[in-house]
């Protein structure tokens, strides 16, 4: 059978969904209000009426239209669109222009400036209490 012939099978295509957004049929069932084996047998199930299918993309936070026209060729397509920059201009940040080391031994200073400072303040301040109890 050619992909062009194939039936539109519906359950198949929310059981993928529910794959890629990391659901479980429990979890699917749960939102639902139902068990994971009605769940499994909604996913089996090559047409789903309408009613349903509003509840189903609703628990799987998309649209009826995203159920109806998903395609495992699309989602593809979609998600390789991120990792192909082979030809475009976006930068991902992988090109520092900085020394990732050496900022954080700036960080390590600007700590070490900053206890120094709180070390030398209780310092004082105990310094100014033994004076008072010296002056009783």
């Amino acid at each position: 059978m050619s992909t062009l012939t194939k039936p539109n099978h519906i359950g198949r295509k929310i059981s993928r969904i529910r794959e890629l957004r990391d659901m479980k049929q429990e979890a699917l069932a749960q939102a639902l209000g139902t068990n994971q084996q009605a769940i499994s047998a909604l996913e089996n199930s090559e047409t789903i009426d309408e009613e349903k299918l509003i509840e189903v993309a609703k628990a799987l936070g998309v649209t009826v239209e995203a159920i109806k026209n998903f395609s495992d060729e699309a989602a593809i397509n979609y998600f390789n669109s991120f990792t192909d920059t082979k030809n475009s201009n976006v930068n991902f940040g992988n090109n520092c222009t900085f020394n990732p080391l050496d900022k954080l031994m700036e960080t390590v200073e600007e700590n070490k400036n900053l206890y120094e400072r709180l070390l030398q303040a209780e310092k004082d301040k105990i310094e100014y209490l033994e004076k008072l109890l010296a002056g009783k």
